[in-house]
């Protein structure tokens, strides 16, 4: 039976669209802190480039445990409810960096990533499924796109911000060896702004169980008792199991290019690392745009997916093998317009923003195409594809450590990810069966 939203949905779409674009704001400034805590955690505590890795990997591994536990609660409580408890978590996870602050113990931030990554799973489980299903599946694409750029665009701001209130007073602390007072006192500049943030997702949270968000009709009722069951006849689909595979290495890339890029301009000296992701995500931003302007008007889902594949395999060549002296780029576009010099390869990991943009909401579609019944057991699986940026920035960080190119190396490993998108676009999302 396929998934329809109730009544109350069929009198407008506006409210319940301009409360799902609200999450995916939210969603997207949590995620993207991560770019600019990731290099500031490694100059607080000391960390290797794998250390520092496994900041993002704490992140993004919950949802290896935590996609289809939520599938569930979500079929038992509601897309609703699902959504507010999963802000809960966040808020939970938003307090727990106090103490981690205050105690400068690199395990309770892994713990605190941990558990924001488990409260976005269950939050992304519950919300994507709106996008997809509230209009024609041909343009399925461009309605995440939409919700995309504000995802992206709380990507843009969220470093700006972290870098506003945090890290402009120590900047000039960059490549300099820290005494533990301002070991200290850079620590303690996390305590506000996180708490401000657990506050604010708090109150979201209530605003969301309260609000008038219409219910998606639950799918059959012996899904619970069959839940395994539901998994093998998803995977029966291998447009649904390669798009799984399809996110995984998309995310891997995603992260690797929104959140290493802060660390590498540390590496380099580049006194205004916190917002490098700001530079991805407007990169991103535009890619999403482009999307909404030609999909499907002018190209396909599919043909968008594969010229995006092209481009990153184009760019992280240029990455791996550019000139960290090179600053031509810059001078083309940044100088202009007051921008900062910044050597091309570092500019060459933001264009992977524009490169990256339109898989997740191409993917989406292609991989939930003809799952009827199965859409959230299917959703919930795609979402396990967020565990790629888990994976991604570890394998980043162990090539850097062995590449001669160090950090610069570690790009090398966007390569497979890309060819495996590339295959996806040009046949896997057509194979309805084995």
């Amino acid at each position: 039976m396929e998934m329809t939203l109730n009544s109350d949905k069929k009198r407008s779409s506006v409210i319940p669209m301009t409360i799902v674009a609200v999450l995916f704001f939210v969603l997207g400034f949590a995620t993207w802190l991560n770019g600019s805590l990731m290099p500031y955690l490694k100059q607080i505590l000391q960390l290797t480039p794998l250390q520092a890795s496994l900041i993002l990997f704490s992140f993004y591994i919950a949802v290896t445990f935590t996609a289809l536990p939520s599938a569930w609660l979500i079929r038992k409580v509601g897309y609703k409810n699902g959504m507010a408890l999963g802000m809960g978590v966040m808020m939970i996870a938003g307090l727990l960096f106090i103490p981690a602050a205050k105690t400068q113990i690199f395990g309770l931030f892994l713990f605190a990533q941990l558990v924001m990554g488990a409260g976005q799973t269950l939050l992304q489980t519950a919300v994507n499924p709106y996008v997809v299903r509230i209009g024609p599946e041909e343009s399925a694409a461009a309605r995440v796109s939409v919700m995309g750029i504000l995802n992206k665009g709380a990507g843009v701001i969220a470093p700006m911000v972290f870098t506003a209130l945090i890290l402009d007073s120590f900047k000039d602390r960059v490549g300099t060896e820290l005494t533990q007072l301002q070991i200290d006192e850079m620590a303690n500049g996390l305590v506000i702004p996180y708490l401000g943030m657990a506050l604010f997702i708090g109150l979201l949270a209530l605003v969301v169980k309260k609000s008038p968000l219409p219910e998606l009709a639950n799918e059959d009722a012996d899904s619970d008792a069959n839940s395994k069951g539901h998994i093998k006849e998803a995977l029966s689909h291998p447009n649904l199991a390669f798009g799984v595979a399809a996110l995984f290495f998309y995310v891997a890339v995603e992260v690797i290019a929104g959140d290493t890029i802060g660390t590498f301009a540390l590496s380099l000296g580049v006194e205004s690392y916190g917002v490098m992701t700001s530079y991805t995500m407007i990169c991103m931003v535009l890619g999403y745009t482009l999307g909404i302007l030609t999909i499907p008007r002018f190209i396909s889902q599919p043909k968008a997916l594969m010229i995006s594949a092209i481009l990153g395999l184009l760019l992280t060549l240029g990455i791996v093998f550019g000139d960290n002296e090179s600053y031509a780029i810059a001078n083309v576009l940044l100088v202009p317009f007051g921008g900062a010099q910044l050597p091309d390869t570092l500019l060459m990991i933001a264009f992977l923003g524009l490169a990256n943009a339109i898989v997740w909401p191409a993917v989406w579609p292609l991989a939930l195409s003809g799952m009827g019944k199965l859409t959230s057991t299917g959703s919930a699986l795609l979402v396990m594809g967020i565990a790629g940026g888990a994976f991604g920035p570890l394998f980043w960080g162990l090539t850097s450590s062995v590449s001669s190119l160090g950090q610069q190396g570690g790009y090398m490993v966007m390569l497979p990810c890309y060819l495996f998108i590339l295959f996806y676009a040009v046949k896997g999302y057509k194979m309805k069966s084995w």
